[in-house]
């Protein structure tokens, strides 16, 4: 988790922090401090697939259902959904899947966001936060569906920064990365927003080649974006369908 500050166009990276385990998110959800978070993991289905499996058409009734199913039944179930139909035409999308260029929020592989969403937004309602535009919890604690392919693809193109492979940590990768931390410290995404890191954040974020310090600065910029444009909102669209949300700066 990248954590920070923004004032006058400049977000301030304060802290990487590591979780090593869901209760571990668990418990810094539920912490009495006020935060507004962009997190990398779907916050909801595709309204098609939704209807299609007579599932609860009312967000959190969905949320709640959805959370009761394990891994194998999510996978199953959706599997039948896909087998089903045609070929390049297997899995339902959201709305906001074309204008972020996201993963279906249905694919339980490569990678398994359908997994990610099981464990995070129940966690994220149990924990009281507010959901904007679906859910009224804390207001001082505000959780958004972040996507940090979205603001690297506007700075790096389809060049890959990361990848979990020892074997494909390259040097084509190492520069890709100082790439992108340098487009963010000069402000070249569509977000306006100068970071703002020091000699060792900027190390920490260049050597990790997993990708995930980066990515959790990437979610960073877009809930600072997301502060700027405020409440109710905070940037996503007023049309925005209920059940299946939207990505923060999508």
């Amino acid at each position: 988790m990248a954590l920070g500050t923004l004032a006058r166009g400049r977000v301030l990276l304060s802290s990487l922090e590591r979780l090593e385990s869901l209760e571990g998110f668990d418990a810094w959800l539920r912490q009495e401090r006020g935060w507004i978070g962009a997190f990398d993991f779907p916050f909801g289905l595709p309204r098609e697939l939704v209807e299609h499996l007579g599932w609860p058409l009312e967000w959190t009734q969905l949320m709640a259902h959805y959370g009761t199913l394990s891994r194998a039944e999510i996978r199953d179930t959706f599997a039948a959904f896909c087998n089903a139909r045609p070929v390049g035409q297997k899995f339902a999308h959201r709305a906001t899947d074309a204008p972020a260029g996201s993963s279906p929020s249905m694919k339980w592989v490569n990678p398994p966001v359908a997994y990610m969403l099981h464990a995070g937004v129940p966690r994220i309602l149990a924990a009281g936060a507010h959901v904007p535009g679906r859910h009224a919890g804390d207001s001082r604690r505000v959780a958004l569906e972040g996507y940090p392919g979205l603001l690297a693809r506007e700075a790096l193109g389809k060049r890959s920064y990361k990848n979990d492979d020892k074997a494909k940590h390259t040097p084509e990768r190492l520069i890709a990365r100082k790439d992108l931390v340098m487009a963010l410290e000069h402000g070249q995404t569509r977000l306006g927003l100068r970071l703002k890191v020091s000699h060792a954040q900027r190390d920490a974020l260049v050597d990790d080649p997993s990708g995930d310090s980066l990515d959790a600065v990437l979610c960073l910029m877009q809930a600072a974006w997301a502060q700027q444009q405020g409440a109710p909102g905070y940037g996503l669209p007023a049309g925005m369908d209920a059940l299946e949300g939207w990505i923060v700066t999508a």
